[in-house]
């Protein structure tokens, strides 16, 4: 059973933040690192619930930066493309369900996460 932790709302709406900011990546390059990692280092001191969240968004979003570059390189093999477009979905839902995760106080970690932040 999942433990559901009394948190404060900020601590919540932030926790939430540092996830759903790594969608900005869908607009600038690099901004799903970038978001995460603003709001992760104007609010760790602060909130150790977002510290973590933070390091959770942050080492999911540099291994799928590194994932989305590996396919890239293998659109010459036609199979790049594919991996692309399901790294896309993927990434889209994950975010999706940390933020949920996080907004309601429980803990989250990202699956095929490399984790270069402990």
């Amino acid at each position: 059973m999942v433990e559901i932790r009394q948190l404060s709302s900020d601590e919540r709406t932030f926790g939430m933040l540092c996830h759903l900011s790594a969608l900005a990546g869908f607009i600038f390059p690099l901004g799903n690192i970038i978001g995460p990692l603003i709001i992760w280092s104007l609010k760790k001191q602060e909130y150790p619930w977002v510290d973590k969240h933070g390091k959770e968004a942050l080492n999911f979003q540099i291994s799928m930066t590194i994932y989305l570059f590996v396919s890239a390189l293998m659109i010459f093999i036609v199979i790049g493309i594919f991996f692309l477009v399901a790294l896309g979905i993927i990434n889209i839902i994950f975010i999706i369900l940390g933020s949920i995760k996080a907004n309601n106080g429980e803990e989250f970690s990202y699956p095929l996460s490399i984790h270069f932040i402990n």
